[in-house]
């Protein structure tokens, strides 16, 4: 005999808070985009671009580097790693820093985000006072409606 099962409104609530968890993020989520590395060995800013890259379009940003008294440092190397924290996934491309723009001032390539949510773009910087890492945080929001 089989029972028909009606949803409580407990597991109505419960779906609704998983399907919604996606667009949800920490309370407390620190989007300072410029900040000490993990050792405090360097100061890093990221700049994103000056008009929000659509989702799915590949974009630049630029990484500004000083080491803990201003100075910007230059020559450093990057690897940059990332993804959605609440998806278990990485960055849908493989950044990387192409370049110094002006000493302490460098080039991110192929950053893309393939949908809105909460990003983490991750540095490891590898410079003149040692290896270091630091960690961004950033919301990609829905397109304005025009």
């Amino acid at each position: 005999m089989l029972h028909s099962v009606r949803p409580t409104s407990a597991l109505i609530a419960f779906a609704a808070v998983g399907l919604a968890g996606c667009a949800m993020r920490p309370a407390n989520l620190d989007l300072a985009l410029d900040k000490a590395s993990t050792t405090g060995a360097y100061q890093v800013a990221l700049v994103p671009p000056a008009t929000p890259p659509a989702i799915n379009q590949i974009h630049s940003w630029t990484v500004k580097l000083s080491d803990s008294a201003g100075t910007p440092v230059h020559g450093a190397l990057f690897t940059v790693d990332g993804g959605m924290p609440q998806h278990g996934h990485g960055l849908p491309t493989k950044p990387r820093v192409s370049g110094e723009i002006e000493s302490g001032t460098y080039r991110l390539d192929g950053m893309k985000f393939s949908m809105t949510g909460w990003w983490v773009i991750k540095l490891n910087i590898q410079g003149p006072e040692g290896a270091d890492t630091v960690a961004f945080n950033t919301v990609v929001a829905p397109p304005r409606k025009t």
